[in-house]
C-alpha cells in the first residue's frame, strides 16, 4: 500500500512539473503568418472537423497544405477530430473554417494543455508506473526513483508542454509495447506497437528491434510448431490493426499513394533546420545537400542507417532476451536519428525514451545521454523562450537521478556494463584498467562544454557573417556525443553474451 501511495505522489509531482512548464510560452506565439507547433495541433483540429476524412491530406481551397498541411498517419487525424468535437462543445470558433487561424486567448490554450495532459495521463503514465512497478531485482524505493526520474525528463516536457505537440501518445503506445512483448503478450503489445506507428511514422525507429524479438520468439519455439502459430497470429494482428486505421484511406488508391506522400516528404532534402545528426554536422565542412542528387542523398542515408544497426538486429533475432530487446531498441533509434533522411530535432525523444527503460541498469551513462538529448535541442526551445523552464527541469531532473541511483558512484566496469569487454581488451593490451575513468572525464568534458555552449549562446551576438554559429556548434558537440553514446550501447550488446541470463528484466 505504502508504494502505491508513494508511487501516487510521484505521478503528481510529475503532472505539476508539466502544468508548471506549459503556463509559459508556446512554439510561434503572436508570430504570424505561420505562428508554430501549436497552432499547427489546433489546425488539424479545424481541418478534421469541418472537412470530409478525403480531403484531409489533399491540397484545396478550404485546406491548403503549405499552411501546416497534416503530415502524421490517421491516428493523430483521428485524434485531432476527437479533440475537436469538444472545442466545438466549449467554443466553436476555436475550430471555425478558416477564420479560427491563428486563434490564441487563454481559454484555448488551457483547453490545448489539458487535452496533452488528458493524453499523458491515459497513455504514457501509467505505462511509465507500471513498467517501473514490474522491474525485478530492484527494490521498491529504486522502482519508485526510476519512474520519478522518468516522470521528469525534460526533453520530452520542455517539446510537449513548452513547444507543444503529443509525443507522449505515440511513445505511450510504444511503451505499452514494450511492456507486451516483454510480458510474452506479443499480440497486446504487437498491437501497442502498431498503434505508435500509426500515430507517428516516426516510431519506425523502434520497429526493427521488435521485429527482431518477436521473430527471434518465434525462432526460439520453432517454425514448424508454435513459433509459426505465433508469427501467424502477429502477421495477423499486425495487417489487421494497420487495416482498421487506414480504412477511409483505401477506398482509392490515390487516397492511399496522398497520405503516403504526406508521411515521408523525400522532397523537403536530407535533414530540416539544426538537427544533431551526422549530416548537419558533416555540412559543416561538407554541403551535401546541395552537392548530391536527392536519390543519392535518400541512398547514402539508407546505407548508413542500415549497416549501422545490423549487428545489433542480428544479435537480438539469434539471442532474444528483454534485456537485448531494451539495448537493441536504443541502439537502432540512435542509427536512425544520426544517419536516416528526413530527421527533426525532436526525434532524440525516440531515442531518450529506451534510454529512460535502462536507467536503472546504467544510471551514470543513462543520466549522461537524456542530458545531452535535451542540450541538442537547445536552439528550439530558446526559439520557444523556453529557456527558464529549460534550465529549472533540467536541474530537477539531474538532481533527482544524482541523488535517487548515486550516479557518481555506478563508474566500475561492472555498472557500466563493460567488463566483458573490458577483459577482452585486456588480452590484448594487459593494462588497459582505466577504462571507467576514460569515461568520467569524458563525462565532466562533456558537460562543460554543454554549460559553457549554453552561456555563451544566451549571453552573445553570434558574428553577423555567422548567424547560426552557436546553433550549429550545438548541433555538433550533440553529434559527437550521440557517435560516443552508439559506440558504447553497441559494445554492450555484443559483449552481453549472456544477456538471457543475469539481467534486471520485466517478468
Amino acid at each position: 500500500m505504502e508504494k502505491w501511495y508513494l508511487m501516487a505522489i510521484v505521478v503528481l509531482l510529475g503532472l505539476t512539473v508539466r502544468w508548471t512548464v506549459s503556463l509559459n510560452s508556446y512554439s510561434g506565439a503572436g508570430k504570424p503568418p505561420m505562428f508554430g507547433d501549436y497552432e499547427a495541433q489546433r489546425h488539424w483540429q479545424e481541418i478534421t472537423f469541418n472537412l470530409p476524412v478525403k480531403q484531409w491530406y489533399f491540397n484545396s481551397s478550404d485546406n491548403n497544405l503549405q499552411y501546416w498541411g497534416l503530415d502524421y498517419p490517421p491516428l493523430t487525424a483521428y485524434h485531432s477530430l476527437l479533440c475537436a468535437y469538444v472545442a466545438k462543445f466549449i467554443n466553436p470558433d476555436w475550430i471555425a473554417l478558416h477564420s479560427s487561424r491563428g486563434y490564441e486567448s487563454q481559454a484555448h490554450k488551457l483547453f490545448m494543455r489539458t487535452t496533452v495532459l488528458i493524453a499523458d495521463l491515459l497513455i504514457y503514465i501509467p505505462a511509465v508506473v507500471l513498467y517501473c512497478c514490474c522491474l525485478k531485482e530492484i527494490s521498491t524505493k529504486k522502482k519508485i526513483a526510476h519512474a520519478l526520474c522518468i516522470l521528469l525528463y525534460p526533453g520530452l516536457i520542455l517539446i510537449d508542454y513548452g513547444h507543444f505537440q503529443y509525443n507522449s501518445v505515440s511513445l505511450g503506445f510504444a511503451l505499452w509495447g514494450v511492456l507486451g512483448v516483454s510480458y510474452d503478450w506479443d499480440l497486446l503489445g504487437s498491437l501497442a506497437f502498431c498503434l505508435a506507428i500509426n500515430y507517428k511514422q516516426m516510431e519506425l525507429y523502434h520497429s526493427l528491434p521488435f521485429f527482431c524479438f518477436l521473430l527471434g520468439k518465434c525462432f526460439k519455439k520453432g517454425l514448424k510448431g508454435k513459433g509459426f502459430v505465433l508469427l501467424i497470429k502477429l502477421a495477423c494482428t499486425v495487417v489487421a490493426s494497420f487495416i482498421l486505421c487506414w480504412l477511409p484511406f483505401f477506398t482509392e488508391r490515390e487516397q492511399t499513394q496522398q497520405v503516403l506522400r504526406r508521411l515521408f516528404p523525400v522532397d523537403r532534402g536530407l535533414f530540416e533546420d539544426k538537427v544533431a545528426n551526422i549530416w548537419c554536422s558533416f555540412s559543416i565542412f561538407l554541403k551535401i545537400k546541395d552537392i548530391l542528387p536527392h536519390h543519392i542523398q535518400i541512398i547514402i542515408s539508407f546505407c548508413f542507417t542500415f549497416l549501422s544497426l545490423l549487428p545489433a538486429c542480428i544479435k537480438l533475432t539469434l539471442q532474444p532476451s528483454p534485456k537485448g530487446f531494451r539495448f537493441t531498441l536504443v541502439s537502432c533509434a540512435l542509427s536512425f536519428f544520426l544517419f536516416s533522411y528526413q530527421v527533426h530535432e525532436k526525434s532524440i525523444l525516440l531515442v531518450s525514451l529506451p534510454v529512460c527503460l535502462v536507467l536503472s541498469e546504467i544510471p551514470f551513462m543513462s543520466t549522461w545521454f537524456l542530458l545531452v538529448s535535451t542540450f541538442s535541442m537547445l536552439p528550439l526551445l530558446l526559439k520557444d523562450e523556453l529557456l527558464m523552464p529549460s534550465v529549472v527541469t533540467t536541474m530537477a531532473f539531474f538532481i533527482a537521478c544524482a541523488i535517487s541511483f548515486s550516479i557518481f558512484e555506478k563508474t566500475s566496469e561492472e555498472e557500466l556494463q563493460l567488463k566483458s569487454f573490458s577483459i577482452s581488451v585486456r588480452k590484448y593490451l594487459p593494462c588497459f584498467t582505466f577504462f571507467p575513468r576514460i569515461i568520467q572525464y569524458l563525462f565532466l568534458i562533456s558537460v562543460i562544454t554543454m554549460v559553457l555552449l549554453t552561456l555563451t549562446t544566451i549571453t552573445l551576438e553570434p558574428p553577423q557573417k555567422l548567424p547560426d554559429l552557436f546553433s550549429v556548434l550545438i548541433c555538433f558537440v550533440s553529434c559527437l556525443n550521440f557517435l560516443f553514446f552508439l559506440v558504447y550501447f553497441n559494445i554492450i550488446i555484443m559483449w552481453d553474451s549472456k544477456n538471457g541470463r543475469n539481467q534486471k528484466k520485466i517478468n
